[in-house]
């Protein structure tokens, strides 16, 4: 009797479970295009806006420190690319692959890839916590660290380097709610950390008189919580996957599939700027690139001294900060194209894509334009003693900004093959923005230019980058036309 209650209560829970993931399944299939975009992208928008603006917290609070101070935090930035590189790639890799599946109803196949994502996370993230914290001083030089930068730099990156594991472990359970289209879920976790950070770099860098490593406890600490808060989450099953260690893959495939997947990503950010961003292929081409391309920054800038390292910093933090705003609309679009994709529901991913790209450029025009008049004012905010950081700080904003608003057809671009699992075309057009066109430009144009060339190399690329995927994005429409 205690049987059959216990078969007929699985059962219902069972039929409960099935319930709930087919009105997910026409949420994601028949919400209009605009409400269902916004409406997943303003929670990711937001926790994205969070983590940018901790990032800059991170940022002032060291730059009151002084000059050097403010140059370790953009070594250590590329660190942190590093981290979110791993993080991302294995995040956006398995989360594109789940929400694919979750869009065909294979719901197993969509646990397997979670599983396999979250775990080779925290393996990955152990191995760079290892590895760095042996090495943690020439790491620090590698990243482009100079001699007065180094003592900083050195006690902000082992604190860090502590965190990774969890830091790439919550990257993964962050993009997998994203992906599912219940990126609410995300924002609370990943927002409440950075709230968290914000209020605690105060206290530990001038209340506790911790200094750099101050600032690296906070960030390590406000990840603990997100990995904690995200991890609940998935415990009690608020995802229609589970993360379950018997589930993780024996197959090579799988991880060449979430690697392949992430890759633009990867590229992305490991050549660009990191940053809590359809398949991991993408994903890691975009981290990996953040991370690269950090680091040629740095080590070029550092030619020039400390001031215009610390400037580069400021301005890469401020540029991450607006650009978050494009990343966050991105990653609302992504769970639309990747989940209406595998619903073979073309027109649906046709038009996302356009929303994405005409209210990604006027709000990103809106940003430039407000940070382009009062550059200077904002760098001041940062540096106010330091006359050449502002003036350096403010020309290289400024550039950038130019060039900003074209970020919302290159980044729909980017993501829109991402999401589709059209992996290598995906992971080009991540290459193209911080590594086939920023890694040449920044080697070459300051030996001709000085430091003029490190403070236009990036919006260069970034033009060179738009009139690269103008043909890839126009070449998808069409496709997705033909296949409605």
């Amino acid at each position: 009797m205690e049987d059959s209650c216990a078969e007929r209560g699985y059962m219902g829970e069972m039929t409960q479970d099935e319930a709930r993931r087919q009105a997910h399944y026409e949420k994601m299939t028949q919400t209009p295009v605009p409400k269902l975009v916004t409406t997943l992208a303003i929670p990711t928008i937001i926790s994205m806006m969070v983590s940018a603006i901790y990032n800059m917290a991170d940022t002032f609070f060291v730059s009151q420190l002084g000059t050097s101070a403010v140059g370790a935090v953009g070594i250590v930035f590329s660190l942190m690319a590093i981290i979110q590189a791993i993080g991302f790639t294995l995040g956006m890799g398995s989360g594109t692959i789940v929400s694919l599946h979750l869009g065909a109803k294979e719901e197993e196949k969509a646990t397997c890839a979670a599983s396999t994502g979250f775990f080779s996370a925290i393996v990955l993230g152990l191995a760079l916590t290892v590895f760095g914290s042996l090495f943690v001083e020439p790491l620090m030089q590698v990243l482009g660290a100079t001699e007065t930068i180094l003592p900083y730099a050195r006690d902000y990156g082992q604190y860090i380097l502590l965190a990774a594991p969890i830091m790439c472990a919550s990257f993964v359970m962050n993009n997998i709610f994203r992906c599912e289209g219940k990126s609410v879920l995300g924002m609370l976790g990943i927002g409440t950390g950075g709230i968290l950070n914000i209020i605690l770099d105060p206290i530990f860098i001038f209340g506790l008189g911790l200094g750099t490593a101050g600032a690296a406890i906070a960030t390590a600490l406000s990840q603990t919580v997100s990995f904690i808060i995200l991890l609940v989450l998935f415990l009690k099953g608020k995802s229609d996957v589970r993360l379950r260690i018997t589930k993780v893959s024996k197959q090579l495939k799988t991880y060449v599939d979430i690697v392949t997947t992430g890759m633009p990503t990867l590229c992305r950010q490991g050549v660009g700027s990191p940053g809590p961003v359809g398949s991991a292929g993408p994903a890691l081409c975009r981290q990996g690139l953040a991370s690269l391309a950090s680091v040629a920054l740095n080590v070029n800038a550092a030619m020039y001294g400390d001031a215009a390292v610390a400037a580069m910093s400021i301005v890469g933090r401020l540029m991450f900060f607006m650009f978050s705003a494009m990343l966050g609309f991105g990653q609302g679009f992504q769970p639309v194209a990747g989940f209406n994709y595998g619903a073979k529901k073309y027109d649906r991913v046709h038009e996302a894509t356009r929303f994405t790209i005409l209210v990604g450029t006027v709000v990103m025009a809106v940003f430039s334009l407000i940070i382009f008049i009062f550059a200077p004012q904002i760098l001041r905010a940062f540096r106010r003693d330091d006359a050449q950081v502002i003036a350096l700080g403010a020309y290289a904003l400024r550039a950038q900004c130019l060039v900003m608003p074209f970020c919302g057809i290159t980044t729909t671009a980017n993501m829109a093959l991402q999401s589709t699992g059209q992996s290598g075309r995906a992971t080009f057009l991540a290459l193209c923005r911080q590594g086939v066109f920023f890694l040449p430009l920044i080697l070459i144009l300051p030996r001709f230019t000085g430091v003029l060339g490190v403070q236009l190399a990036q919006p260069l690329a970034d033009v060179c980058t738009l009139l690269a995927s103008i043909p890839f994005l126009m070449a998808f429409l069409r496709r997705l036309k033909v296949m409605q």
